[in-house]
């Protein structure tokens, strides 16, 4: 079985808001119409990404044994692959955006 990605570091961002987790499948409104920080909506999208790869792995070995629907398998997967390149694409930026500002001069 493929390791969780939980374990790797999502305790350090605590809670993560709306538009990334839009992005990547989580419509949930702010409690009270407050806003989350942004290590609280990247914690979150983390673990959004997290359950979404293994819920595809869970159907996939359920398929595996005969006792899967195989459209519910292929649609858990590229749920799982859409997630995974969000959250890649946003883990670009944000590298980017880090490597961009440690160039400037002071």
């Amino acid at each position: 079985m493929i390791p969780l990605i939980a374990p790797i570091g999502t305790k350090l961002l605590d809670g993560v808001g709306e538009r990334l987790g839009n992005l990547l499948g989580n419509t949930a409104e702010p409690a009270g119409g407050v806003g989350q920080s942004f290590a609280g909506m990247l914690g979150n999208a983390v673990s959004r990404v997290a359950d979404n790869l293994g819920q595809a792995e869970q159907l996939s070995m359920q398929a595996l044994q005969g006792k899967g629907d195989m459209r519910a398998v292929v649609d858990a997967v590229m749920t799982a692959e859409q997630s995974l390149q969000a959250a890649v694409a946003i883990r670009d930026k944000i590298v980017s955006a880090y490597l961009e500002v440690t160039r400037m001069q002071i």
